[in-house]
């Protein structure tokens, strides 16, 4: 595989070979790949937390009694059509 990196990311990576962090080019992308990997792991817990966090605030609400009742498609499209105007 060749990879074509910008002058500034070619440097960014010699850089750290030359730190003596690294041994070599394959090294220091493999590690950046497990920090992207490690990065959106991170993001993805971030969203699924406050997803959460909105459908715990959602079934109180329900409990609370504060909960609207949809019984046809034209008042779920209603609905839609109140939430895109917001």
């Amino acid at each position: 595989m060749h990879v074509s990196l910008t002058p500034e990311l070619e440097s960014r990576v010699k850089s750290k070979v030359e730190s003596g962090l690294y041994n070599n080019a394959s090294e220091v992308v493999r590690e950046a790949l497990r920090f992207m990997d490690l990065h959106e792991d991170w993001i993805n817990e971030l969203k699924l937390s406050k997803l959460r966090e909105q459908l715990k605030v959602g079934v109180e609400q329900l409990d609370a009694g504060q909960g609207i009742a949809i019984n046809t498609k034209a008042e779920l499209d209603q609905l839609f059509d109140e939430i895109k105007g917001q």
